[in-house]
């Protein structure tokens, strides 16, 4: 059944593909105002050396920017859940955080650090960061209360209920965290190298766009798009490996 889904699902989108390049080839659209999907696939492959080298600047500071947010995450999601006044006092900072837009805290960054790698991985940390702390907290907090409360009269340490109950309950949460931090991290990334950096897929699709170059535009967006489903389904199989007791259930009961 999920194979004819898929199935379904690839035929859909060449079809939509091909009227998209039936209706572009109809109204005679200028390549400048919308290409067709042949004109996309030309232009990706006539710079595809150029488009591999930029990919790999934004994946370089995707990954540590990402990196960043995890270990932070983690540290503070445990914090805040074991001490209770850090909880009441910087968890509504953390939210409050989430309301100011990247597009404005990119070009600060930039001001202040440059336009070197640091400014991008530090606006892909502030942006991967929340996820992945929540999911933290709300994995810990999940733990089987009656199942810790067993472990206690059995004389189990505070560092053992952690590690044998806390811990294994939090990796669901702590991986739908990580599925939304890996998709945030990405376009984060890309923001950061739109609004200045010398490489990366943002600088491609600034020089393209000034330019008029749009079939250039759509080739880095079909990259882009395809970097987060890349790292979507590797988040994926991480977890798969982690926890493979919940991702079974989740497979069956689907």
């Amino acid at each position: 059944m999920r194979r004819v889904t898929r199935v379904w699902g690839i035929g859909v989108i060449l079809a939509l593909m091909v009227l998209w390049e039936v209706l572009v080839r109809w109204f005679e659209l200028p390549p400048w105002l919308l290409p067709g999907p042949v004109r996309i696939m030309g232009a990706g492959r006539d710079t595809a050396e150029l488009l591999v080298w930029h990919t790999l600047h934004t994946l370089k500071a995707a990954a540590l920017g990402t990196a960043l947010a995890v270990g932070g995450g983690l540290v503070f999601g445990v914090l805040i859940h074991t001490l209770p006044v850090l909880r009441f006092n910087l968890y509504p900072l953390l939210v409050a955080s989430q309301t100011v837009p990247t597009l404005v805290v990119a070009p600060l960054l930039t001001l202040w650090f440059g336009y070197g790698i640091l400014p991008k991985v530090l606006l892909v940390g502030l942006a991967c960061f929340f996820p992945v702390t929540v999911g933290v907290i709300d994995g810990l907090e999940a733990a089987d209360q009656e199942l810790v409360a067993l472990a206690r009269t059995m004389g189990a340490s505070p560092a053992r209920l952690f590690w044998k109950i806390r811990w294994p309950s939090s990796l669901p949460s702590l991986f739908t965290g990580l599925r939304v931090a890996i998709t945030y991290s990405i376009i984060a990334t890309v923001v950061a190298e739109w609004m200045g950096a010398d490489a990366g897929l943002g600088v491609y699709l600034t020089r393209a766009s000034h330019s008029y170059l749009t079939d250039r535009v759509f080739a880095a967006i079909v990259v882009i798009s395809a970097l987060s489903l890349l790292l979507f389904w590797a988040v994926n199989r991480l977890a798969a490996m982690a926890i493979p007791w919940y991702s079974k259930n989740n497979h069956e009961s689907k």
